[in-house]
């Protein structure tokens, strides 16, 4: 007999994105956000590393240790990458070692997903709160440890019964900045009556993607969470015609009967192939005497006043587990650019992704976006690290651009850093051997497994479901799926 397992059940399909009922609309949604910032807020003050109260240098080493020994440190590190255009160089590196828990809680209402979700602030959230899961929290933080209350909704994620679980994967954070970091991603649904806690809100599921429009309002770990969603062919693929657009080959992308430029297997033999002929060399280092880094007491930073510095802060906070705090952050110097380009290939939507090498990546290197840059650290670095893309993304004009939101990293780790999402499309499909082109159900189905895209492209993978939202929402009002043209590439 086939199986029925909640973990087939698909939640991206047009009827579920279409907006047939939902509990509460988004301008509801967005007076309760203003309203709660009164009682759910924290206040940052940056304050020097040496003053920082429960965290201690290592005598030897020079790391910054909390002194419980859990939660996180920040250490040196010494990289090598045979062959790259940086070929070595030393950094500070966050080490968190357990596996932290991000999850959404799903039930439906009206037949319609819901998502319960969080309103979190954050220390370094920029703009105040933001939509979090309903559970985001580190090992410390649900053991305990930091002494403080209990983390709301835990149980349905540490106890979910199998058939309620929909999708349940470790993922890598960011390589750059953390060493073999991840967090299990977790979606279970309920039919339990939830009563909605303060800060809690049930949203449906296109609302907490159209969301995603907003600046800096729905978190990474959303974000992330987001994009290991079941995905269901977006409808009958149609042949491309006269009048199809974007949004028909976005739909088609969703479908793996409408094929892909290059099959599943070249993708993943590709993949392991650069993974086991990459040689790269990552070795602990002293913090206090990384080459091209000065510390004073306050923060760690770059010789050139570029890439990040390592900050101390100081936390006032109420509505959360814990009423203060001090910790180390990670803050950069401008906003970084994460983008995507798109093109249509035999009339499906395929997206140009980066096999990326990472320090801190747990398998040597990732999927990424086709651009991945902070843009003014490149003129520190020599001109062969430029992404090959990067001009082309800089260069669209307003009619390319199919998605462009700031949207903010992790704010427990980073202080107000943030990343401006763009999806652009091209009529032209590069070639260059480092990239391929990818349907969007080429990169749900690697999304079921464990390190195969890395949380910037995840983020934009979310995006691209958000664009999703959008056509179901649009075509609930039209009955047809917009036209709009351009360029046409076949394979």
């Amino acid at each position: 007999m086939a199986s029925t397992d909640a973990l087939e059940l698909p939640l991206l399909t047009p009827g579920v994105l279409s907006p047939r009922y939902e509990t509460g609309t988004l301008p509801e949604f967005h007076r309760m956000l203003a309203a709660a910032g009164s009682r759910i807020f924290t206040r940052t003050e940056r304050i020097a590393l040496e003053s920082l109260d429960g965290w201690h240098r290592d005598p030897d080493s020079g790391w910054l240790r909390h002194r419980s020994g859990r939660f996180f440190s920040i250490e040196g590190l010494r990289a090598r990458v045979a062959g790259a255009p940086v070929a070595e160089w030393c950094q500070p590196i966050i080490n968190q070692p357990e596996t932290g828990i991000l999850g959404i809680l799903i039930k439906e209402f009206g037949g319609v997903p819901h998502c319960l979700m969080q309103l979190k602030a954050e220390p370094g959230n920029r703009g105040g709160l933001q939509l979090s899961p309903t559970v985001q929290a580190t090992r410390s933080n649900y053991t305990g440890v930091h002494g403080g209350k209990a983390v709301p909704y835990l149980d349905y994620f540490r106890q979910a019964p199998a058939h309620r679980v929909i999708a349940d994967i470790r993922q890598s954070e960011q390589g750059s900045w953390f060493l073999r970091k991840r967090n299990r991603n977790m979606i279970v649904t309920t039919t339990d009556d939830v009563p909605e806690q303060d800060g809690f809100s049930w949203l449906s599921l296109r609302q907490v993607l159209r969301l995603l429009r907003h600046d800096d309002l729905v978190n990474m770990d959303t974000r992330t969470v987001l994009s290991c969603l079941p995905l269901a062919p977006g409808g009958r693929p149609r042949q491309p015609g006269r009048d199809d657009g974007f949004t028909a080959a976005l739909l088609r992308s969703c479908d793996p009967a409408a094929g892909s430029r290059h099959p599943g297997r070249e993708i993943r033999s590709w993949i392991t192939e650069v993974r086991s002929r990459t040689e790269v060399d990552v070795e602990s280092a002293p913090l206090d005497r990384l080459a091209g880094w000065r510390q004073d007491g306050r923060s760690v930073r770059h010789d050139s006043g570029r890439f990040f510095e390592v900050i101390g802060v100081r936390v006032e906070s109420a509505g959360r587990e814990v009423g203060g705090w001090t910790q180390p952050m990670l803050a950069t110097v401008e906003d970084g650019l994460l983008a995507l380009l798109v093109t249509r290939i035999d009339g499906v939507l395929h997206a140009l992704m980066h096999l990326r090498v990472e320090p801190g990546l747990v398998d040597v290197a990732e999927l990424a976006p086709t651009v991945q840059a902070t843009v003014g650290n490149y003129a520190e670095l020599p001109a062969a690290a430029r992404p090959p893309f990067l001009d082309e993304v800089l260069a669209a004009g307003p009619e390319a651009i199919r998605f462009d939101s700031m949207l903010s990293d992790e704010g427990g780790r980073f202080f107000q850093v943030s990343n401006r999402h763009l999806i652009v499309e091209t009529g032209t499909a590069h070639r260059h051997p480092d990239y391929r082109w990818m349907p969007v159900h080429q990169l749900a189905g690697l999304l079921r497994h464990c390190h195969y895209l890395n949380v910037q492209a995840r983020s934009l993978v979310a995006c691209l479901y958000g664009l999703l939202a959008e056509s179901a929402a649009r075509d609930a009002t039209t009955g047809t799926a917009a036209a709009d043209g351009a360029p046409e590439q076949k394979g």
